[in-house]
């Protein structure tokens, strides 16, 4: 039986046999009582690679998020983010249901600027709710693994300071970021006042995320993890894991970012009748990825012919939306799987637009 290559996300990887040897020698204690050492130990790796005074070890980046935003905000307030960022997108309303905020979304396509930063503020009327926190994704899952332009950032940085709103920073893919910005993760993460990164996707990891910033911040972050139930015991063996593909696994992003490219290319060359230029195509839309995302639009066509018929060539990917597939790359996609990846998507691409449409239309 053919083995799938598995497109669906960076999260379905799993252990090497390395980091399961690092699992199981890890030392341990009670990290609700502070005294499991691995998990201290990621802690002060994750802060000082952020360039923040400390972090929390935490079970899940939506975790991360929803405790960031406990800490910056009271019932009622509202948070400018990107069009479909994750922490308003992919993380079951756990905003309006802990923090009882709302999202006022800024930009097109999860980007945005310091002018859509003013013009989304509130006015300080009782009336309206109040304008707390400017939360930016790094990179951006459904702009397509886009990362957010650093000049950018430091402009609505500079805006949101003058407003005296604070800034959250989800980098559950700022590894990402940094290998394709050239950008060391901490001065990508240095103008926000929380950063929640992510071990468990780029990196490899089966589980976890750190929540970074001041020391006050995570000393009130160590209570909301605790009442959210995020408060786990001999968690070292996890922390191990983690610390093990910071060590092992940072250095390596690059590759599935090419890898990322290679299958665009094969995929542009069906959406474009066999010329992979950069117009927009007549079949299909194939993005160009910035880092280890890639985004296919067939309008007219239903995501899920595309996606099974990429399973029926041995390849998996998901359905992001109504016409929209999404594939990205990651560490358990060896070298040599690469190309035949690509030339399954391809052949299973040039399937579907050789089948009659529902309709009309493109991605926003």
């Amino acid at each position: 039986m053919q083995a799938m290559i598995d497109l669906r996300s960076d999260t379905v990887t799993r252990p090497t046999a390395a980091m399961r040897a690092a699992m199981a020698a890890a030392e341990v204690g009670d990290d609700v009582y502070r005294e499991d050492p691995t998990v201290r130990r990621l802690e002060e790796r994750a802060a000082e690679l952020t360039g923040k005074e400390a972090a929390l070890f935490v079970p899940s980046g939506t975790m991360g998020n929803q405790i960031a935003l406990l800490c910056h905000t009271q019932r009622g307030d509202e948070v400018i983010a990107g069009e479909g960022a994750h922490c308003a997108f992919y993380e079951s309303g756990a905003a309006a249901a802990w923090s009882g905020v709302q999202f006022m979304f800024a930009g097109r396509g999860g980007l945005f600027t310091a002018a859509d930063v003013e013009d989304a503020i509130k006015p300080p009327h009782y009336y309206l709710p109040r304008t707390r926190v400017v939360a930016i994704e790094n990179t951006h899952n459904r702009a397509g693994g886009r990362v957010f332009p650093q000049g950018d950032v430091l402009a609505i940085a500079s805006v949101a300071r003058a407003h005296g709103l604070a800034l959250h920073l989800d980098g559950a893919r700022i590894w990402n970021a940094a290998v394709a910005s050239g950008r060391s993760v901490a001065e990508l993460a240095a103008p926000f006042d929380t950063v929640s990164v992510c071990f468990s996707k780029g990196l490899g990891a089966p589980v976890g995320s750190a929540l970074c910033g001041s020391a006050d911040a995570v000393r009130a972050a160590l209570r909301f993890r605790k009442m959210l139930g995020g408060g786990m015991r001999q968690a070292g063996v996890l922390a191990a894991a983690a610390l093990y593909a910071l060590a092992h696994h940072q250095g390596r992003i690059a590759e599935d970012h090419e890898a990322a490219r290679v299958i665009a290319r094969a995929l542009r060359a069906v959406a474009h009748g066999g010329q992979a230029g950069p117009t927009a195509a007549p079949g299909a839309i194939v993005e160009e990825p910035e880092t280890n995302i890639l985004y296919i639009d067939t309008p007219g066509v239903p995501a899920e012919r595309l996606v099974e018929a990429a399973r029926r060539r041995g390849v998996l990917v998901g359905a992001a939306g109504r016409s929209a597939v999404r594939a990205v790359t990651h560490l358990d996609v060896a070298p040599e799987q690469v190309a035949p990846a690509a030339s399954a998507l391809a052949a299973a691409l040039a399937e579907v637009l050789s089948q009659p449409r529902d309709g009309a239309g493109v991605r926003a």
